[in-house]
């Protein structure tokens, strides 16, 4: 949920690769030489391949966010396993590892699924600031969620995808002013492995 108590954040970033969005997000990234944390979905990362590509490329940390993004709270074990393994596989095929950061859809997951991921060496990670960028609110609203919640250890969860018909302006105009304020504050935004001190692939 968070990281040590220290003057780091990490910035999250969930349901990628999406061709309207993810771009977006890395430019500007780019532009504050920020890396980042994005939880890839299976499916789309074997429809956007380059764009999966250019994540990696660019330095920042793949996790697993399942194949097809599913609430696995009431799913099987079997049913966990099989997405999570699917969706590793293809990001292997394209960025060359295995992810050991696994983040579950809605943040759902079950303890049969814990102890399985646990088991083999995973690590599980939610998030203890929520922007709420996902529901289409405004950059004010966004940056209000975030900026008055954070803290020494803070994972933010961001979107840089959606559903059809998402709306993440408001997430992505306030990102810059987002990033800007928190480095004021003294705080270093680090990478999910960087933050836990464990590797980024399994």
């Amino acid at each position: 949920m968070h990281g040590p108590r220290t003057r780091q954040v990490a910035l999250t970033f969930d349901d990628v690769p999406d061709p309207r969005f993810t771009p977006q997000i890395l430019d500007i990234l780019s532009r504050y030489h920020i890396r980042g944390t994005f939880f890839v979905v299976g499916n789309r990362a074997h429809k956007h391949q380059a764009l999966t590509t250019r994540i990696a490329r660019e330095g920042h940390v793949v996790g697993n966010h399942s194949f097809s993004h599913p609430n696995f709270k009431k799913k099987t074990v079997n049913t966990f396993r099989t997405q999570i393994l699917q969706t590793e596989n293809e990001l292997d095929s394209i960025i060359g590892y295995r992810p050991r950061l696994i983040r579950t859809p809605y943040g759902e997951i079950n303890e049969q699924q814990v102890r399985w991921a646990r088991a083999r060496g995973y690590k599980v990670v939610n998030w203890n600031v929520d922007s709420m960028d996902w529901s289409g609110i405004g950059k004010e609203q966004v940056k209000h969620n975030i900026l008055n919640n954070v803290g020494p250890g803070s994972i933010i969860l961001m979107h840089a995808g959606g559903g059809v018909g998402s709306d993440l302006s408001g997430g992505i105009q306030a990102l810059p002013e987002i990033i800007m304020e928190l480095k004021h504050r003294g705080y270093q935004l680090v990478t999910l492995p960087e933050m836990l001190k464990v590797q980024q692939e399994k």
